[in-house]
């Protein structure tokens, strides 16, 4: 489930793992290779992605939330990105996005994961998503780990599956275009609650 993703994150193991402090730049590395997912691969972006992070109870970080949504708000007359920020029934905290332009789509999550970088609260990122459509149905993503400084490849099948073979096609077009996680063991599955919908919803 994904709490147990969630605490993976955020418990002693992903930051005993933990490579360096987040980076939003990184996210930027998903402007190539999302034209290499529908024209090489069939996989084209369904327009949206999310940011996931975790919560704490502070005055700081509630003006922080603030100040995200602002700025999304403001950025949406000049994008048309549509942007949302919600808890999902397992108590944790997103920033989804929509838009059919991916470039724009790019622009407001790094916004979004910069700010909470520029305000101090960069630990509290946890992951990027980026959604594509899958050729048979249903969807795939890119999650980009911000303790982890890299990306990997998720392609669910339901709500307790994962299409391996799918995950390693994606691993091995996109590596070298994308800073793909070469330790399995940390891509960790961000199941929906059920089939055919994002983990965020």
């Amino acid at each position: 489930m994904i709490r147990n993703f969630i605490r993976q994150l955020l418990g002693t193991e992903a930051g005993a793992a933990a490579s360096r402090d987040a980076d939003p730049d990184d996210l930027f590395g998903m402007s190539t290779a999302y034209i290499t997912m529908d024209a090489e691969l069939g996989y084209p972006p369904s327009g949206e992605a999310a940011l996931c992070f975790g919560d704490v109870d502070s005055r700081d970080f509630r003006e922080t939330l603030e100040e995200v949504a602002d700025i999304l708000e403001v950025g949406q007359d000049e994008t048309d990105t549509t942007a949302e920020i919600r808890t999902d029934d397992h108590g944790y905290r997103w920033v989804v996005l929509s838009d059919g332009d991916t470039e724009d789509l790019l622009t407001s999550i790094h916004f979004a994961a910069d700010t909470f970088v520029e305000r101090g609260h960069g630990s509290r990122l946890l992951a990027a998503l980026f959604a594509f459509e899958r050729p048979d149905g249903g969807y795939a993503y890119w999650i980009y780990s911000f303790r982890r400084g890299s990306y990997y490849p998720f392609a669910p099948e339901g709500t307790g599956d994962r299409d391996d073979a799918t995950e390693l096609k994606l691993q091995g077009h996109l590596d070298g275009e994308l800073d793909v996680e070469s330790a399995r063991e940390y891509w960790y599955p961000l199941w929906p609650d059920r089939p055919g919908v994002h983990p965020w919803t």
